[in-house]
């Protein structure tokens, strides 16, 4: 089926590693039917979260952000599936929390925008932008799920 390759990025913040809600996170997605192809904790440099938030840099909370990201352990993962950024986005919520939805990972989770516990890639091409700064080639995985007869 067209599409199902998609591919985009969600890293668990340093928060919401903290907070135990790791295993929750990754069930939304698996539920929802997308594929896991690759998943690592690390704990980001500077430069690779300057780097990732470049188009944030001239932003005042730009120190702030960076220092957070900075803080503690991420999850980097990166999801396929059609339609998953957009659909992704969407399971998310608000960048404030205060604007989610009950239901998304945000609404559920989160109070506060400066602790709001999950980043994910706003379009395809900063999905292929943001994989390729956290990821080698050689760590995302290609297979079949045997459930793909039962989501596509």
């Amino acid at each position: 089926m067209e599409g199902q390759n998609e591919r985009t990025f969600i890293a668990i913040k340093p928060d919401g590693v903290q907070r135990g809600i790791i295993g929750q996170i990754i069930t939304r997605f698996e539920q929802k039917g997308f594929k896991l192809v690759a998943m690592k904790m690390l704990q980001p440099s500077e430069d690779l979260l300057i780097q990732h938030y470049i188009d944030l840099k001239g932003r005042p909370f730009f120190p702030a952000l960076v220092n957070y990201m900075k803080s503690g352990p991420v999850v980097a993962m990166v999801w396929e599936g059609k339609g998953v950024v957009k659909t992704g986005r969407v399971m998310l919520g608000e960048t404030n929390p205060a604007d989610s939805k009950p239901g998304t990972i945000r609404g559920d989770f989160c109070i506060d925008v400066s602790k709001n516990i999950i980043h994910g890639s706003d379009s395809i091409e900063s999905a292929t932008k943001e994989i390729s700064l956290w990821f080698k080639d050689d760590e995302l995985t290609t297979y079949t799920s045997c459930a793909v007869s039962w989501i596509y």
